[in-house]
């Protein structure tokens, strides 16, 4: 052991250390000189330090268990199949609405090359056949030399519009895959507009959900997303509305949503536990219209005005209007350039009297039978006032002496009313909450063969119910 340090002034052997400033002194208190303190901590580390390698274990992790159901369809052939549903309803309902109102045979093909064209027009279109597209993509890994440099995709592509073999014929579909321009994609303002409608349709058709099990919580509504909007069964109908309307055929949205809750038109069939309702006519409108604009935007097809006439006049006849009446609303749908086309985009530019005057129609996206609605009430107004004071004609020339007195048309659209509500697409519509007890005995056998049409679909020489 090394001898202790003595002190150089009293010479002293014993030494301590200040705890508050870490000095080193002896017993009588003189300070050691040339003394350095070094601690263990460091500050300011190099650029190099030494690091422990860290081996690779041997130990294999535990894969993430799957909870999806191995019984159902997953990933892009299940679209692919919901895609082929889809395709199989619509050839449905084709039959069905041709039979309905005696179309010709050319509207079956008119729907399938709107249909063609629907599917390559959605913002994520439908992947390929997965069998075909396995046998082209071996084909092509076989031709290539260098397969290491190919860039490999996804066993299912998404970009390409399926061609089944059931439907479209062999040849044609190649015809149909034309590429979207980048520059021609829905607008933020219509595509959130129409995910509100479509969520609004969304919670109308699920305030009827049962609780859980357990009845902790209530089942959630499905969040609709933008792309998934346009990718619902409502688009069936959209195709069959712009369908109709190449052919001069004149259809309301009404009308569809009266066969489809009368069961004649196959759409809440097939459904039967998915919805509970059939869309709005707001939000059907909504979806035709958009795709009567990405069919002329994209591919130049311009969908034709509304058959007016038609269509004016199944409006007056509602509400128990007479010729007179017809032709004073169309003298006002003329004067006020009603667009007669499914998007303000597609009607002819309005004529510039001022200059302030536009020169076309914006936002003036409802429906056809809407604004002619809107202007035989406007008439109405003007000939009666429905304001409680008495109007008489003053002139002989008077349009409105050819029109009925308003105590006798009040009291004749009262009846029109009350058969309204007595019809049968109103009595058994899934909208109205109607007892059986409320209805007639005549009612009655009505309400079980509706029930016979509804409930219970012919297989043969027997009869199938729905579970």
């Amino acid at each position: 052991m090394a001898p202790r340090r003595r002190c150089p002034v009293c010479r002293s052997k014993q030494w301590h250390k200040e705890p508050s400033s870490g000095l080193i002194a002896c017993s009588e208190g003189h300070i050691l000189q040339n003394y350095r303190n070094e601690t263990t901590e460091a500050e300011d580390l190099g650029q190099h330090s030494l690091k422990k390698r860290a081996l690779k274990s041997d130990r294999k992790k535990k894969e993430r268990a799957s909870h999806a159901n191995p019984k159902l369809y997953h990933g892009a052939r299940a679209r692919y199949l919901y895609f082929q549903c889809q395709q199989l309803i619509l050839r449905k309902q084709i039959v069905a609405l041709t039979k309905l109102c005696n179309l010709p045979s050319e509207f079956e093909m008119i729907c399938r090359e709107i249909w063609a064209l629907h599917l390559s027009l959605l913002p994520d279109p439908p992947p390929a056949e997965p069998y075909y597209h396995a046998q082209r993509e071996a084909r092509a890994e076989s031709e290539d030399p260098n397969p290491s440099l190919k860039h490999h995709s996804s066993p299912v592509p998404d970009k390409r519009v399926p061609s089944p073999d059931s439907y479209l014929s062999e040849g044609e579909d190649n015809k149909h895959r034309i590429r979207i321009g980048s520059g021609q994609s829905d607008s933020e303002e219509e595509d959130s507009e129409m995910a509100e409608l479509l969520r609004q349709n969304s919670e109308s058709e699920d305030d009827g959900d049962e609780e859980e099990d357990d009845g902790s919580t209530l089942k959630q509504a499905p969040k609709i997303t933008r792309r998934r909007a346009y990718e619902g069964p409502a688009n069936n109908l959209a195709v069959l509305m712009i369908a109709c309307w190449t052919m001069r055929v004149p259809m309301l949205y009404r009308d569809f949503a009266r066969y489809a809750e009368l069961y004649e038109l196959p759409y809440l069939d097939p459904l039967f536990h998915l919805l509970q309702h059939v869309p709005s006519t707001v939000a059907l409108h909504g979806l035709t219209s958009r795709l009567a604009r990405l069919l002329y935007v994209n591919y130049g097809i311009l969908t034709p005005e509304a058959n007016a006439a038609p269509i004016l006049w199944r409006v007056i006849d509602s509400i128990g209007g007479n010729p007179t009446l017809y032709c004073l609303t169309k003298r006002l749908s003329h004067i006020l350039a009603l667009p007669l086309a499914l998007h303000h985009t597609l009607a002819p530019s309005l004529r510039i009297v001022k200059t302030s005057d536009p020169e076309n129609h914006k936002y003036d996206d409802v429906p056809v039978e809407v604004s002619f609605m809107a202007a035989t009430i406007i008439i109405l107004k003007m000939v009666y006032g429905l304001d409680g004071s008495v109007r008489r004609p003053q002139e002989s020339t008077d349009p409105a002496c050819a029109l009925p007195k308003l105590d006798e048309y009040l009291r004749f659209v009262g009846q029109l009313n009350e058969v309204s509500l007595s019809n049968e697409a109103t009595i058994f519509s899934s909208v109205l909450t109607t007892s059986v007890g409320e209805l007639r005995d005549e009612m009655i056998d009505d309400y079980l063969s509706f029930c016979e049409r509804a409930l219970l679909k012919p297989s043969g020489n027997d009869r199938q119910g729905r579970n």
